[in-house]
């Protein structure tokens, strides 16, 4: 089985925000979740806290930041193991 750990984790680097990694590592729901959370949740959360909430929104930016830099640090057959076999889905 090919890893996909270098292109998971620069994908969650650049484009986590999205989700853009959970789909590549095929976690299509979590992916959904990630986007549905970005378009919906936080842009709601936001208005209801009349934007005192957006602190919050930094998050999205930074746990598929950590999450990358794992997958980028972990060796394939960790990485094999973790999350493609295992399925793994956060962290």
């Amino acid at each position: 089985m090919k890893s996909k750990r270098i292109t998971a984790g620069l994908t969650a680097i650049f484009l986590g925000y999205l989700g853009i990694h959970k789909f590549v590592l095929g976690y299509n729901r979590e992916g959904i979740i990630i986007l549905l959370i970005h378009f919906v949740a936080f842009p709601i959360f936001f208005i209801v806290t009349c934007g005192y909430g957006s602190p919050t929104y930094g998050l999205v930016y930074l746990l598929p930041i950590i999450e990358g830099i794992i997958y980028l640090t972990k060796s394939d057959e960790e990485f094999i193991n973790a999350y493609q076999l295992n399925k793994r889905t956060w962290f």
